[in-house]
């Protein structure tokens, strides 16, 4: 009866036409070219990287896409167990015709070649959001990025701010706030006025979010304008140089001037809490961060109890942390379950994750997931997996363990899958 129940719901939970709320695409270059663009995403250059393949393979300067394959491909018989080789062989299967069990160095070229016949067609784009089911795909942007040359309806623009909170003290930075806003950020009212100039910019052209990546040493904190002002005139003369006290306090008023804009616009304000940066110095590109389970959502505290009129869709990096978000969206009304992040980003955690928060959270207060993807391709196995989590606990925990019709659950998981990503962020 379980599996049975699960079947039925997964198919009514796969019909479903979605909003993807946080990936990385390019919206000028949203699908992939050849099968290098979907190797080349670091889940599988990191995983076959640590399984023995240099990263000097991987990342040689002019590499082919072909060969790039190959020696990707060379590493990936330990990778047959995990969750990103089965996404990776759904991908084949769905989108390539491709039947055999695992890609190995005798076949390897064959998906090659029939994934770039499939990808040349002039409408693959449109094809792969068809058959993903997909009707709106967030972004994440520069703060200084035109929104220009591309539909801002299907491509959701959003925007994404850890340049502006942590790396202030740089030349370049400023340089780009300055030619974005026409404004020098030389004090704390012209910095003002300048993230003013970026909201005003993205939201007319459709962004529905702010976000930010955070470590696990910041607390959000108010920096009057007096002292943010000092600490902006040390920076702009000394830049990366300038003491800590002067950067700390310009980045943290940056991140509460995010804010207040976000209450005056009207728009979420998702926080991915708890990546340390470069721990694994000698990793591929994007394989270097990890999380800290020193982290918690009490350095947050004031910031939640300040904003009160803003939504925080929270995500955090590590399933240990789960307890703690589920707990603070159970306590505050404007904290919000964001997904599954990166390294929870798996069946087993998700699982438990997920079924921790239908029990403890309002329904109406939990995103159910995003595919953190970088083209287009990923988002069908990888909504296909939670899916496939999801149809589990509805039928193993609500319907069996207490009682409820198929009926009931199933409009559970359209809420948190379909309807509250469109309520929270404002979306058709």
């Amino acid at each position: 009866m379980s599996q049975q129940l699960r079947q039925r719901l997964f198919a009514e939970l796969d019909s479903l036409r979605l909003t993807d709320p946080h990936t990385h695409i390019n919206p000028l270059a949203p699908a992939a070219k050849t099968l290098a663009d979907i190797l080349g995403y670091h889940y599988y250059t990191e995983l076959a990287h640590s399984a023995g393949v240099p990263r000097e393979a991987i990342e040689e300067p002019g590499l082919d896409p072909r060969e790039k394959v190959r020696r990707i491909v060379s590493g990936l018989a330990p990778l047959s167990n995990t969750i990103q080789h089965s996404w990776l062989m759904e991908m084949a299967r769905v989108f390539f015709d491709f039947q055999e069990p695992r890609l190995t160095e005798s076949n390897w070229e064959r998906l090659y070649d029939a994934a770039a016949a499939k990808m040349a067609a002039p409408d693959w784009e449109n094809q792969v959001l068809k058959r993903s089911k997909l009707d709106g795909v967030f972004l994440t942007n520069d703060f200084d990025d035109p929104l220009a040359g591309f539909d801002t309806r299907r491509y959701v623009p959003c925007l994404r701010t850890d340049d502006l909170v942590f790396h202030l003290d740089k030349d370049a930075v400023r340089q780009r706030l300055e030619k974005a806003t026409g404004i020098a950020p030389s004090d704390a009212a012209g910095l003002r006025r300048a993230i003013g100039k970026l909201f005003e910019h993205f939201t007319r052209n459709g962004a529905k979010a702010c976000a930010i990546s955070l470590p696990p040493d910041f607390s959000p904190r108010p920096v009057d304008a007096a002292a943010a002002s000092r600490a902006l005139a040390a920076v702009g003369k000394a830049g990366a140089s300038a003491d800590a006290q002067s950067r700390s306090d310009v980045g943290h008023f940056v991140f509460w001037t995010l804010a207040e804009f976000c209450a005056e616009f009207g728009l979420p304000f998702d926080l991915m809490i708890g990546v340390n940066r470069a721990v694994y110095a000698g990793g591929v590109f994007q394989g270097q961060d990890l999380y800290d389970s020193r982290v918690s959502l009490i350095q947050c505290r004031e910031l939640f109890n300040h904003f009160p009129q803003v939504t925080f869709p929270i995500s955090v990096l590590a399933s240990v942390t789960n307890q703690e978000l589920a707990s603070y969206a159970w306590i505050f009304p404007n904290v919000v379950t964001n997904g599954h992040w990166w390294y929870s980003n798996t069946p087993s955690f998700i699982e438990h994750d997920a079924a921790a928060r239908l029990e403890a959270v309002p329904r109406t207060k939990q995103i159910a997931y995003y595919s953190d993807m970088y083209k287009l391709e990923f988002a069908l196995p990888k909504f296909a997996m939670y899916k496939r989590v999801l149809a589990k606990i509805l039928a193993e925990r609500f319907v069996i363990d207490r009682g409820w019709s198929e009926e009931e659950a199933l409009a559970l998981g359209r809420q948190v899958l379909c309807d509250n990503t469109r309520r929270i962020f404002g979306v058709a």
